[in-house]
């Protein structure tokens, strides 16, 4: 198998600088399935390789890969792939991985275990030897249910982590809020640098490894407290409060700046004081922001890169057709620049680097092609494959997709992304409305799976940011509020009458499918909006807000959590499908994981029993093994059979 799997990587296309890749012919499709028709298998296939990680000397790399439907940790010498090892995780979720230094590195591991007859989420941090012969679970006769905090890692090469960890699940116990120790991940050993302390679920450090920052938070009172000291010498000390019902600190550090001296009064933090989130300078004596370093007109940026040593900013990110990097340092805006040349329309993102920048890995991809991971020398100025990211469609354009632009009856500009199929003319298509999950994010032009299947298939798919969605500005995002199947509804429905008023669709054969939030809409399209969607799937969705709302107060601060499901509508049982079964007007797919540990799959199982007992058209699917996010290759198999077969029946292409 793993020789298998390394043939995969490092396959020896080179792609040369300067020089813009030829496009490959189109995939034929597989022996016995239709002409025209690429095989379900070959979009559901799970990404064979996921975020590579560089080692610091930049000979190996660390990544997710999937073998045989299932994931797995990789760790790929570049040197010799078929040295590569790679490590089962069992019925573990594998969160995330970094390297500590060239012999170990880290991975966040997280599993769902029963503690007192209940299903407890616990997360833990293992650290592994580059060569895969040790694995240590870091605290693990200490660690309660959250001990995958990683605050620091050092940068000079010692084996050392700060890390932030839970020591009994008791809330009257002072372990039950999160202790600081640095562990040394090569032999396990750990000494305690902060103390647990009353009501601080959050630490922050700065790039020396000194924890700087704490933030409590007490649900009774719904108040806040920052904690700050300048330097390991001194103790902690208040500086900031604020309390009631959607109070908040207001803007705090994102990242702690290097500077001369025993401590530093300098950092970088988020503000969105002119709409749009943006990146300041930030005064630690002051508490106040400063010059504005970085900003998107019209945009929301999202995550800062730091550098080594974690005390230099070298980049930011942000979306706005699609994700992209501004790079403050000269070297990597210079190596960005003359890739992004090399590959002409696609999009190119510097993913991963070696400490002094001779080794990069490099994401080649779009919207239309799922696209491959490079590596990049810039002595040598060329791209040379890693590995596909899907062998079975490889790196050839699929369906073309576009940013497009509505008004919602309000008058609201909406963004939607849109995705034709690939050789026909959009004109009197049949429609796939697909709104995303969240609500509180938002879609852009990248590979998206499921609407490239439904697009091979012969339909139009779009994918409204409705109100709610972040990324377009505070005061969009705000326009949610209170809107859960009301408002926010509406601007789906008037996606769906643009794209009519266009001639892009036929309006007469539209149908809705979305999972999770995008779930609950499909739910409440059913039941409310009839005439606009002939059919309606819902996968992972929300059907009774009540329930959903008692189940995630249950958990840690739900008196804040209960405050967030009343901000959703005024009244949530009057927008809670499973109410008014008896109003669904169209046929609907409903498939849920068992194992959802987000949304309990209880929420689709009752919904069925209730169209049931109603005599509504209805076929549900439960996946054993399923989850949330659709992690096994054999449930996104089954979805997309049963969404085409669903969709033959419903609204042939």
């Amino acid at each position: 198998m793993i020789l298998r799997v390394a043939a995969a990587l490092l396959a020896g296309m080179i792609l040369p600088l300067g020089v813009a890749a030829q496009e490959k012919p189109a995939t034929r499709p597989a022996k016995g399935a239709a002409a025209g028709s690429i095989p379900i298998e070959h979009f559901a296939s799970l990404p064979f390789l996921t975020a590579p990680e560089l080692s610091p000397d930049g000979t190996r790399i660390a990544a997710r890969i999937a073998v045989a439907g299932q994931l797995r940790l990789a760790i790929v010498p570049l040197g010799d792939v078929k040295k590569m090892i790679s490590i089962g995780m069992g019925e573990n979720d594998l969160n995330d991985w970094e390297w500590v230094n060239n012999d170990w590195l880290i991975a966040n591991i997280g599993a769902t275990e029963k503690v007192q007859g209940d299903d407890w989420y616990l997360s833990r941090t293992a650290s592994i030897s580059a060569d895969g012969n040790k694995v240590i679970m870091l605290g693990a006769k200490m660690a309660a249910q959250n001990a995958g905090n990683v605050l620091w890692m050092a940068h000079d090469g010692s084996p050392h982590i700060l890390l932030a960890m839970q020591t009994s699940v008791y809330s009257n116990d002072e372990g039950f809020w999160p202790e600081v120790r640095d562990f040394d991940v090569s032999t396990g050993k750990s000494t305690r640098v902060v103390s647990s302390t009353d009501k601080v679920s959050s630490w922050f450090a700065d790039g020396t490894g000194t924890v700087r920052m704490g933030v409590a938070y007490n649900d009774d009172r719904r108040s806040y407290r920052l904690l700050y000291r300048d330097d390991r010498t001194k103790s902690f000390r208040t500086v900031s409060k604020a309390r009631g019902r959607g109070a908040s600190l207001g803007s705090v550090p994102a990242m702690f700046l290097a500077e001369p001296g025993p401590g530093s009064n300098r950092a970088l933090a988020f503000d969105d004081s002119d709409g749009f989130n943006a990146l300041y300078a930030f005064d630690l004596t002051t508490l106040k922001t400063g010059e504005k370093m970085f900003g998107k007109p019209g945009y929301d940026i999202g995550g800062i890169i730091p550098d080594a040593t974690g005390t230099r900013i070298i980049g930011v990110q942000y979306t706005d057709t699609h994700s992209r990097t501004h790079w403050f340092d000269p070297v990597l805006a210079g190596i960005q620049a003359d890739i992004d040349k090399a590959v002409g329309a696609r999009h190119a993102q510097i993913t991963s680097w070696s400490s002094d920048f001779s080794v990069l890995i490099v994401k080649v991809a779009g919207a239309d092609r799922p696209g491959a991971y490079y590596v990049y020398r810039p002595d040598d100025g060329r791209l040379r494959v890693l590995a596909k990211i899907n062998e079975a469609l490889g790196t050839d354009a699929q369906s073309p997709v576009s940013t497009i632009k509505y008004k919602a009856r309000d008058g609201l500009e909406i963004s939607a992304i849109l995705t034709v199929p690939k050789g026909k003319a959009a004109k009197d298509l049949p429609l796939i409305l697909m709104p995303h999950g969240g609500p509180a994010v938002r879609d852009d032009e990248s590979w998206n799976w499921q609407a490239q299947f439904l697009a091979s298939r012969g339909y139009a798919v779009l994918q409204p940011n409705y109100r709610g969605s972040t990324g377009f500005g505070t005061a969009f995002t705000e326009k949610g509020q209170g809107q859960w199947g009301l408002a926010m509804q509406d601007d789906l429905i008037d996606a769906v009458k643009w794209a009519a008023s266009t001639g892009l669709a036929d309006a007469k054969r539209v149908c809705i499918v979305g999972g999770s939030y995008g779930g609950y809409a499909a739910f409440r399209a059913a039941q409310r909006d009839t005439g606009i969607y002939r059919c309606a799937v819902s996968f992972a969705g929300v059907s009774d807000m009540p329930a959903m709302q008692r189940y995630d107060r249950g958990f840690l601060n739900g008196g804040r959590t209960n405050d967030y499901f009343q901000g959703f509508a005024p009244d949530l049982k009057s927008v809670s499908p499973i109410n008014y079964a008896a109003q669904f007007s169209t046929p609907i797919l409903i498939i849920h994981g068992k194992l959802d540990r987000v949304v309990q799959v209880r929420q689709s199982r009752e919904m069925a029993e209730k169209l049931k007992a109603a005599g509504k058209p209805y076929r549900y699917v439960e996946q054993p093994l399923g989850d949330h996010h659709f992690s096994r290759q054999a449930d996104r198999v089954q979805f997309l059979t049963e969404l085409e077969a669903f969709l033959k029946e419903h609204n042939p292409a």
